[in-house]
């Protein structure tokens, strides 16, 4: 549901094209660590108008879109 607002995102940050950012993709495979990371939910969160207050660990962009979605009920 998120996924291509995250793609947009991730790849406007680390300059890869759209299509290189798939749902298994890892952070780490992507070339975000954790400052990235704080940057890229700053981000996020600027785009989709919502807060995402991130309180578990997420490794894939599968893993952060199915974080939010649970976040937005």
């Amino acid at each position: 549901m998120y996924f291509n607002a995250i793609a947009e995102v991730i790849a406007e940050r680390t300059g890869c094209d759209v299509s290189a950012v798939k749902p298994e993709s890892t952070f780490n495979e992507l070339g975000i660590d954790s400052l990235d990371t704080v940057e890229l939910l700053m981000n996020l969160e600027d785009r989709l108008g919502i807060e995402i207050e991130l309180d578990q660990s997420v490794t894939t962009v599968d893993d952060l879109d199915k974080f939010i979605q649970s976040k937005q009920g």
